[in-house]
């Protein structure tokens, strides 16, 4: 793929956004096809996929635009239903090109299977016997799944921990550390768990009762980086990213202004955390679009992204944000990526496979990369617009389609009603209605 700059793409039909996406991916529309058919799945292929299924629930995908990923253009599929979120990924994107895009790095793949260990006589005796058993244990885990171990994944490690406390008294808790290779590895560290579970019993003369993976997978780290010159954080409100009319028209913004609001945005994040919890939302916001668009558990990464940003007892941003010798805006963002691109949906969901297609990902890394890298754009989107013009401006022009629609609005009464409602800052259904009613001379019922 040559660039994932695709000028005046916003202003494209669908139609005609899905010509030029396979014109600049080199991927067929065949190949893109799932986008445009309620996410390619069907009532029946959903029947096998959960229990009691009656139907289907669409989402919009879109694609956001701009990304250099490890000096890599990539096009990137996201799925959610929030306005302004696709925009404003892509739009800062475009700002840190001058940068030089993202740069990513991830962890080995490394999950943590965990067994509960009950009913132990005597727990330091338990935890030794466990350590001298370590070899034989982890040659035990290694025979569980033979495909795993031929791509080099398998067993790493057994840890032991003591709860010295807990509502039912101290117990046992030990680690499998399972490098899981391209899977995001529920299924094979869970499996591996309960076939370990009947000799660690024997080794410690208690009883295992949870056999689980966890969500926490802080051995599995995704980071992405970014430098934006500071020069390219000057805009002018109304020439930006989503024009709309406000008291703020026209104010222009220097660099220097801009980068200096982020950095007092991200300092209450870092340091409360009723502000940390939106924050970090807002990185989600882009993460969780690309998870579901790839067929990924994005609960499971929305698990373990809370879990982390609360490592140290206290819960805070998931990213910082600083400035170089040059006074270049710096923004960095650590967090577990249990992500795969093998089994489950990703295999099975026609949008997921067209998704990892035209991301051109070969490997679980390389999607982590990519996704950890759209949730600091996303972040980076949310503290610029809360720094300068509020959040609120180019949220409420994409929002106030939606009001208009809901209130019947059709074709291009939807462009009309929305426009108003922003200018009047009255986005409401009831006054979408009395718009439509002077176009239409139809009477609102009051």
């Amino acid at each position: 793929m040559a660039t994932s700059r695709i000028a005046g793409f916003y202003n494209l039909s669908l139609d005609e956004r899905l010509t030029e996406l396979t014109g600049t991916s080199g991927l067929s529309a065949v190949d893109l096809a799932a986008f445009q058919s309620a996410g390619g799945l069907t009532p029946d292929a959903a029947d096998h996929m959960i229990e009691n299924a009656v139907g289907l629930h669409s989402l919009p995908l879109g694609i956001a635009l701009n990304f250099i990923v490890n000096r890599r253009e990539v096009l990137v599929p996201m799925v959610i239903e929030e306005p302004s979120v696709v925009a404003g990924a892509s739009f800062m994107a475009k700002l840190a090109r001058g940068g030089g895009g993202f740069t990513a790095e991830t962890d080995e793949p490394l999950m943590i299977g965990q067994m509960q260990v009950l009913d132990v006589p005597d727990i330091p005796l338990a935890h030794s016997a466990l350590m001298e058993h370590r070899a034989e244990l982890l040659a035990e885990a290694d025979t569980i799944d033979p495909v795993l171990k031929k791509l080099g994944g398998g067993a790493r490690d057994i840890e032991v921990r003591v709860i010295e406390e807990s509502p039912i008294g101290a117990f046992l808790v030990v680690h499998l550390i399972y490098d899981v290779r391209d899977a995001m590895g529920a299924n094979a560290v869970n499996t591996a768990c309960e076939k370990l579970a009947p000799h660690v019993e024997i080794i410690t003369g208690g009883r295992v009762h949870l056999k689980i993976l966890s969500n926490l997978a802080d051995r599995r780290l995704a980071r992405a980086r970014c430098i934006i010159p500071v020069k390219e954080l000057a805009f002018t409100v109304g020439a930006g990213l989503a024009p709309a009319q406000g008291d703020c028209e026209g104010r222009p913004y220097t660099g220097e202004q801009v980068r200096d609001g982020i950095l007092a945005a991200w300092a209450f994040a870092a340091v409360d955390p009723y502000r940390a919890a939106t924050h970090n939302k807002g990185i989600m916001n882009g993460v969780d679009a690309v998870v579901i668009a790839s067929g990924n558990d994005w609960r499971a990464v929305e698990a373990g992204a809370h879990a982390y940003a609360a490592r140290s007892g206290r819960y805070t941003s998931l990213s910082t944000w600083g400035k170089d010798a040059d006074g270049n805006l710096t923004g960095f963002l650590e967090m577990p990526m249990a992500v795969g691109i093998v089994g489950g949906a990703t295999k099975v969901h026609p949008t997921a496979k067209a998704a990892l297609k035209l991301m051109g990902v070969k490997t679980a890394a390389e999607l982590a990369g990519i996704i950890v890298s759209v949730g600091l754009a996303q972040n980076l989107a949310a503290l610029r617009a809360l720094a300068s013009e509020g959040i609120q401006r180019g949220h409420m022009s994409l929002h106030a389609r939606q009001v208009a629609i809901a209130a019947g609005a059709t074709g291009d009464m939807i462009e009309k009603v929305a426009a108003q409602m922003v200018e009047e800052k009255m986005v409401r259904i009831d006054r979408a209605e009395e718009i439509m009613a002077t176009y239409t001379g139809k009477q609102v019922d009051k």
